[in-house]
């Protein structure tokens, strides 16, 4: 057991899908896992751990922001060996190209500040993700016919933002969504050694201002699932 997770040794896959929303990784691990249970409930941040084709998997919450992820992350590698983290989750569209329901494959994670600004101070330390996931993850996708875009997002500190400047300049240098954990995933995989990758579907636009309706959501949400573990089982 860890701080904020409750699981036993052996509990934890070395492959870990870290949805924001734990009713997602509830959802997702009764949709996709085999015999899947629950290995954490602390604080009410579900995982679960069953296999897919035959490869065990966990998919745990990680929280909304940076922070929380952070927690999570770290006591999933350090303390459980987690060896390939991979977020899934929603985001908002920042290019007229990039429509809802589209999937994003986040190459690159700008921010204003993370949780690693304590420790890299001035510099500007910019982590890319896995290049096999990526690839595998565009090629997954690819094959199932989805719109997929594969480029720089942004991680967030707020949800409520109120910076139509910062926004206007993200747009003009091709950031392709906006979504709120990505950057300090990047930043934990590449200090820890391990891989990682940031999956996302389009649910919102700044934009166009389309939204997706709550009861497509799910539906998107499998696809980018499916996408994820293949990414990570190819």
């Amino acid at each position: 057991m860890s701080i904020h997770i409750g699981a036993k040794p052996g509990d934890i896959a070395e492959t870990v899908l870290m949805p924001g929303d734990p009713y997602r990784a509830r959802w997702a691990a009764e949709t996709y896992l085999e015999n899947p249970r629950l290995v954490n409930e602390v604080r009410g941040m579900l995982g679960y751990t069953g296999t897919w084709k035959g490869h065990p998997v966990t998919i745990h919450g990680s929280g909304m922001g940076m922070p929380s992820l952070s927690i999570y992350a770290n006591e999933l590698i350090r303390d459980y060996g987690a060896k390939t983290l991979i977020r899934i989750g929603s985001c908002g569209g920042m290019q007229e190209k990039v429509a809802i329901r589209d999937v994003i494959v986040a190459m690159t994670a700008s921010s204003i500040s993370t949780p690693s600004r304590g420790i890299f101070r001035e510099f500007n330390f910019a982590p890319p993700a896995d290049w096999e996931l990526l690839r595998n993850a565009v090629t997954s996708a690819e094959a199932k016919g989805s719109r997929v875009h594969v480029g720089g997002i942004y991680s967030a500190d707020v949800f409520y933002d109120e910076r139509p400047d910062l926004n206007e300049q993200m747009t003009r240098h091709g950031i392709l969504g906006v979504e709120m954990e990505a950057a300090e995933l990047y930043n934990l995989a590449a200090r820890h050694g391990i891989r990682a990758l940031c999956v996302l579907t389009v649910s919102d636009h700044l934009i166009t201002h389309e939204a997706l309706p709550s009861e497509d959501r799910e539906k998107s949400f499998g696809e980018m699932v499916e996408i994820a573990l293949e990414a990570a089982f190819p």
